[in-house]
């Protein structure tokens, strides 16, 4: 059954936000931290809300879609797959971006980098990778696959 509760269009994911340690957001991890989002996924910082040992934003793209990292002294600790998603629009900028990762992680063995993982739904083929650096949640880039005799194929 489907409601219409949002009659200008469905909500839009927006934002994720982490709580980290103070010391991440100064000094070598915070500049750490900048270069690999920049580097692999081309998130840009966004100076104006950004405060020494308090708080780093990350745009994922456009202004309304960020990462939003706070310091805390008591901060959030994920499992290793605890992730936030994004979706990209081939699988070309899906391996382009892993192999950014892999890159990166062979100047930092602090990359977290599981490979490209495919999960088949006949209709639809998922194509994932996950990424992990510095964070307590791990990024999940996802392209989706829609086979030419899927039902769901978009003309």
């Amino acid at each position: 059954m489907s409601r219409n509760l949002y009659p200008s269009g469905p909500p839009r994911f927006n934002h994720v936000a982490m709580s980290v340690p103070p010391d991440r957001l100064d000094g070598a991890d915070r500049d750490d931290l900048i270069r690999f989002f920049d580097e692999v996924f081309g998130f840009e910082v966004l100076p104006t809300m950004t405060a020494d040992r308090h708080r780093l934003v990350f745009s994922c793209g456009h202004w309304n879609q960020f990462v939003f990292l706070i310091a805390d002294d008591d901060p959030m600790h994920g499992a290793r797959l605890d992730h936030y998603g994004l979706a990209v629009g081939t699988l070309d900028e899906l391996v382009a971006a892993r192999d950014r990762a892999r890159a990166f992680g062979e100047k930092d063995p602090r990359v977290d980098l599981i490979d490209v993982i495919v999960d088949d739904h006949v209709v639809v083929k998922i194509h994932s990778i996950y990424v992990g650096f510095l964070l307590p949640l791990m990024c999940e880039l996802q392209f989706w696959e829609f086979p030419a005799t899927s039902p769901l194929t978009v003309s």
